[in-house]
């Protein structure tokens, strides 16, 4: 904060009235008032009648000076409020020479609204009795006696900017618990106290102290809510002593940032003295953390070690306590912010027990359980003696902790608002409404071409029964085609001659032309007569097929034959795009996903799955042109937010990453994948305090949602149990996971300086540190099965290897697309870092997959588990390195025998591997558990191959059959009409590859087993057709084609070449 003026500035402090006031002596005592502020008496008022109703106008004005050089300061004004005390003037008796006076209450008024930069308020303050006051209530419902009270600055005490660029730190101890037993007083009383050392940049630490603590027995409950103190000494009235509309109100433990914000036990045992605590006062530097609390260990008190975490070089006390337990023998608790004086003069009539904080921020020190951590400590201490400690083990033995709050009036970091957040993705990518509909568009062009060519039809149809009507209702059905081709050159040369023609080629010329420009967008000449031949010929296919629309809508349902049409839904579209990517055909993937995004071009999920599949070809600039036209659709949309800023990420647009995480996080505070991938981002910047607190975050919301689904699964069953308020519920949550089993040490992990690290680097890492890892931990039990919305690789490791780009950022082998199903195996411990894992799996970001994969392995509740060895297992087969994916298959399957995704991609590894009885071996298992895989598809359709393979016909057909059920496809039923056909079941093997076709006219080989049916069935028409179309699309399988000309050769039609 700047430094404010040194001039002295008056404050005046006016009681006007008093409310409701009584007497010893009357109903019309008389009283005056005494104001004080920092233990000086600033005056009294004169002697004033109440009168009958209890009213008394003092009109009483004192005040003081605000001099920060050396008076009164800031701190003393925040912390020390004017006391305003009532007192009654006893009337003289006989023979008595001086008056008598009795205390009726005392008023304290809170000084804080000066610093907020008011110069002057009013307020009435509750006159609070002292023990044995008639102002005391005897009843409820007696109105409780007031001071009306004005203060007044000539000008604020803080400039605008000042008070903009300061803040106002409170610090409240609440209690401390499971106290040695030596704390119970057994002879000479006994004083307690806290210190606090604030660290001040340049100047000497301020120290703050928590004075007179009052032991309470075992057992006793604090209330909640309960007021804070004044730490002030001598507070006359008992009330007074409670600072107003400030309440400690506890909460949550696991919401708290103390080093006990999960369960565990305490040991019962009690003993004590000189202890210190260390906070981590770093989530204070955390983006709009304005507030800390938690509860801290206590432990002994060691000079080395305290000066190795703060720096400090003795205690707090050794200077300042004795002195101030000397002059504050009389109070009770009082709350934070009291300024000691200091003294060099220790001598203390009581035995004293004492705890002190003090420390400075000092980075490096791990009290959390994070994986890089930063953490600033303030011990607190309880000393026996100035130079030896041989009791402060005891604090250990007890279990001894204290409960500390820390509050600033405004962040240290400022907090960007989700309005700012909103605002820059607003500029970045515009946002995008929906296209309303064009009323002279593409559409309207064809409809009113439709319309003209009905019209024209209709008028030639009168033409001709004008001309020979009366001839045709003779003839009827006797007509021949002769009679019939000669009315039509007849009605060809009367249309001529007429002039009628010529017409009805004026009136379709209009609607032609808008179809050439608002359908085919041809507004500009060509540039050779070659390309204007191209698009004649074009237009006059489309013209000719809507003119048998039309004319099939004019003409009744009874003349023409309705032919059926197969609709293919998005999800066929995305079914076949996927497996389009396992077989390589990235062409034909493209062609679906553009198919879907051509149909709803304002489905956004459309747009991820493209730009999914570009991350998948490593085209990272389309992948963010499809994220952001997605994100433009809805911008609240969080996946979309958060795939943008893995673009950013990865093209190095720090700066637009930040944004695009941060606004996740604000739209969707509960998102765990979001705060994870904020801290991945920090990690990056080598911002290692954000980095804490936003996995902190994310490791409390899935927490949360534990707890959540916990409470709900108790609740269906009829199993809730409730708990004591103040007790802790046992339970099995930890630090970045949702279960707590044995203990782990955090590891500091230093991550790769960019995401760019070789993989090969990486690996080594992983597998050193996952060799580490094993040999350190409990045996796992054998069933162990992972989180059922894993969206796993099994299928689409068939993928040819991409050559890796130049920079070593975008290092990637080969990619894949997965397929998310949902299956019943018991879910299993999960983290932060395996939820986000999940996530990036399935939008092919394999190189954050890495990073993450070192934050879960070092994780206290990750490390090696099934689900990560199978994910490692995925990388390296995109990578075609079978040996080390079949290594982590492994382990995988050591960890969890009977999981079928382990099953599912040992088969895919034999398969790529060219294995195939092995391939058949794990296929056969996965499909007979009763739980599926993550993605049976490519099973089905892989274990039906190898049995083709095999001329296991029976067998390929029922899985199929299978496949053909769960998710039809071109492929599923392409191999169920094979199966059928070998088995020479040729009505169903047509049926079949009839369904193949009308899914996918494009592969040549469903035409080529169609043309081995019509050959076997003897229809030549048929045969040659589809031979047609085999050699057309350029059928591949050079066996497959011989056999199709060996059955030609023997039936003796097929191929119209012979």
């Amino acid at each position: 904060m700047e430094q404010v003026s040194s001039t002295g500035k008056p404050v005046q402090i006016t009681v006007t009235d008093g409310y409701d006031l009584k007497g010893f002596k009357g109903d019309t005592p008389v009283t005056f008032v005494r104001a004080e502020f920092n233990q000086v008496v600033l005056g009294d008022s004169a002697k004033i009648t109440v009168s009958p109703e209890g009213t008394a106008k003092y009109n009483f004005t004192s005040s003081f000076e605000f001099n920060p050089e050396g008076g009164i300061t800031l701190d003393d004004l925040a912390h020390k409020p004017v006391f305003l005390t009532v007192t009654e003037v006893l009337p003289k008796e006989k023979k008595q020479k001086d008056e008598k006076t009795l205390i009726l209450g005392q008023a304290v008024v809170d000084l804080l609204p000066l610093l907020e930069g008011e110069s002057s308020f009013e307020t009435v303050v509750p006159l609070h009795p002292v023990p044995g006051s008639p102002l005391e209530p005897l009843r409820s419902g007696v109105k409780q006696c007031s001071l009306e009270v004005k203060v007044f600055v000539s000008e604020p005490l803080l400039t605008p900017a000042q008070i903009s660029g300061g803040s106002l730190l409170k610090v409240t101890l609440e209690a401390a618990y499971s106290v040695p037993e030596s704390f119970i007083p057994i002879g000479p009383l006994q004083n307690y106290m806290v210190g606090l050392q604030v660290p001040s940049v340049g100047e000497k630490d301020y120290p703050i102290l928590f004075k007179n603590g009052t032991l309470k027995l075992g057992g006793e409950r604090e209330p909640v809510p309960r007021p804070k103190k004044w730490p002030i000494a001598n507070i006359l009235a008992p009330g007074a002593n409670n600072i107003p509309n400030a309440f400690i109100v506890g909460g949550p433990y696991e919401e708290e940032e103390g080093e006990l914000n999960h369960p565990e036990t305490d040991d019962e045992s009690q003993l004590s003295f000189h202890g210190v605590a260390y906070v981590n006062m770093v989530p204070l530097l955390y983006p709009g953390v304005k507030r800390i609390r938690g509860a801290f260990h206590v432990y002994p008190y060691i000079d080395s070690s305290v000066y190795e975490k703060t720096k400090c070089l003795f205690s707090l006390f050794r200077d300042t306590g004795h002195h101030l337990i000397q002059n504050n023998k009389v109070g009770g608790v009082n709350s934070p912010l009291s300024k000691p004086v200091i003294s060099k003069n220790l001598k203390e009539d009581k035995t004293v027990k004492e705890k002190d904080i003090e420390g400075k921020p000092k980075p490096g020190d791990v009290q959390a359980p994070s994986i890089k951590s930063q953490s600033s400590d303030t011990p607190l201490e309880v000393e026996p003696s100035l130079c030896h400690n041989p009791e402060g083990q005891q604090y250990v033995e007890a279990g001894t902790y204290i409960v500390l709050e820390i509050q600033l009036d405004k962040a240290l970091v400022p907090k960007r608002m989700p309005e700012e957040l909103a605002r820059r993705v607003k500029e970045m990518i515009p946002p995008r409404p929906p296209l309303t509909r064009r009323t002279g568009g593409a559409q309207k062009a064809v409809s009113d071409y439709h319309m003209q060519i009905k019209n024209i039809s209709r008028a030639i149809l009168e033409e001709y029964h004008r001309m020979f009507g009366k001839q045709v209702a003779k003839l009827g059905s006797d007509m021949d085609s002769e009679t019939l081709e000669e009315h039509k050159c007849q009605l060809s040369y009367e249309l001529n001659c007429s002039g009628k023609y010529f017409a009805f080629k004026e009136q379709l010329k209009h609607a032609v032309v808008k179809i050439v420009r608002e359908k085919y967008l041809k507004t500009t000449s060509f540039e050779s007569q070659e390309e204007l031949q191209t698009f004649i010929s074009e237009l006059y296919v489309f013209l000719v097929d809507q003119m048998h629309v039309a004319l099939n809508q004019t003409i009744p349902d009874d003349v023409q034959g309705a032919v059926s049409t197969i609709y293919t839904t998005s999800e066929q579209l995305r079914l076949f795009a996927f497996e389009a990517e396992v077989n390589e055909n990235f062409e034909m993937a493209a062609v679906y996903y553009e198919e879907r995004l051509v149909r709803e071009p304002q489905n956004l999920e459309h747009w991820l799955d493209y730009g999914a599949f570009c991350l998948l070809t490593e085209d990272n600039i389309k992948a963010q042109e499809c994220f952001r036209k997605a994100l433009s659709l809805n911008q609240n949309h969080i996946h979309s937010l958060l795939l943008c800023g893995v673009l950013a990420v990865l093209m190095e647009n720090y700066e637009q990453a930040e944004i695009f995480f941060e606004d996740a996080t604000c739209l969707e505070p509960t998102n765990v994948v979001a705060w994870t991938l904020l801290g991945l981002y920090y990690e990056i910047q080598n911002n290692d305090i954000r980095m804490e607190m936003a996995f902190h975050e994310a490791f409390k919301q899935l927490q949360a949602q534990a707890l959540q689904a916990r409470v709900t699964k108790q609740k269906s069953t009829g199993t809730v149990e409730y708990v004591e308020e103040g007790g802790k519920v046992e339970s099995s949550l930890g630090p970045w996971g949702v279960t707590n089993g044995s203990s782990t040490t955090a590891i500091k992990v230093e991550a790769p300086a960019g995401p760019g690290a070789p993989l090969s680097v990486l690996d080594e890492f992983l597998e050193e540190s996952s060799k580490l890892q094993s040999d350190s931990r409990e045996p796992l039990l054998s069933i162990q099965s992972q989180d059922p919305t894993i969206s796993q690789k099994l299928s689409n490791i068939l993928l040819k290897e991409i050559p890796a780009k130049k920079e070593t950022s975008k290092c990637q082998d080969s990619s894949t697309f997965l397929h998310p199903t949902t299956y019943g195996i018991s879910q299993t411990p999960t983290t932060i870092f395996m939820e986000t894992i999940r996530f990036l799996m399935k939008v092919n970001a394999v190189q954050y997959v890495h990073r993450v994969l070192a934050h879960e392995l070092l994780c206290p509740q990750g490390g090696p588990s099934c689900e990560y060895y199978l994910v490692l297992a995925q990388t390296h087969l995109l990578k075609k390195d079978f040996a080390k994916a079949e290594e982590y298959l492994q382990q995988a399957a050591q960890m969890d025998y009977l999981n079928p995704n382990v099953w599912g991609v040992k088969g895919h590894l034999y398969f790529l591997s060219g294995n195939h009885a092995e391939a058949k071996a794990c296929y056969e298992r996965t499909i007979s558990f009763v739980v599926d895989a993550a993605e049976m598809h490519f099973i089905f359709l892989r274990l039906g191959h190898i049995y083709l393979e095999e001329k296991e016909y029976e067998k390929a057909k029922k899985t199929y059959l299978q496949a053909c059920k769960r998710s039809p496809s071109c492929l599923t039923w392409l191999g169920l009409g094979i199966a059928c056909y070998r088995l020479e079941e040729l009505t169903e093997a047509e049926d079949a590859l009839s369904e193949a076709n009308a899914l996918n006219n494009y592969n040549a080989e469903v035409w080529a087993y169609l043309a081995l049916v019509c050959l076997k069935a003897g229809r030549q028409l048929e045969a040659e057709q589809a031979y047609k179309y085999t050699m057309k699309l350029k059928l591949k399988d050079e066996a497959l084609l011989a056999e199709i000309h060996m059955v030609q050769e023997t039936v003796g039609f097929g191929n119209p070449s012979f």
